[in-house]
């Protein structure tokens, strides 16, 4: 009895047997900002014989390390060299602003200026009524009433 190997079992029946154990590529390890900013401070806490265990108790390589240390550098950098304060306005949003409050402003004084008007219209037709009705002649007395 022969015994094929992986390789002659594929180059005869064309599939490929994957161990379910072992992964075709290895995926890439992906780490928190939280993660590499913790294993950085211990790092730097402890002695050479105290570095060498938390590398291996963690699966490390002092070059992942140095990498994470210019990261943690550079991000440092870039979030001093960031303007403080309040960020300077743009002067499109700012005129666009003023031109709202404006608009607010005037279309409450045209409200009221409507309500004026209106208020006076009804005003002035009430003076007329009382107008034409004290230009009329008050009605003569009848005989009946005593005077």
């Amino acid at each position: 009895m022969t015994t094929m190997t992986a390789a002659q079992v594929q180059a005869q029946t064309g599939v490929v047997e994957h161990d379910p154990e072992v992964p075709e590529r290895a995926r890439a390890r992906s780490y928190s900002a939280r993660y590499k900013a913790e294993i950085l401070a211990e790092y730097e806490r402890l002695d050479k014989a105290g570095k060498g265990a938390l590398l291996r108790r963690e699966g490390l390589y002092t070059s992942l390390l140095s990498e994470w240390r210019k990261q943690r550098d550079r991000g440092a950098l870039q979030a001093l060299a960031k303007p403080q304060g309040r960020p300077p306005a743009d002067p499109v949003e700012r005129d666009n602003a003023r031109l709202r409050r404006e608009n607010q402003r005037l279309a409450g004084e045209l409200d009221k200026a409507r309500k004026v008007i209106e208020i006076q219209g009804k005003l002035s037709a009430l003076l007329e009524q009382l107008a034409t009705d004290s230009a009329m002649p008050a009605p003569k007395p009848t005989g009946g009433e005593q005077q």
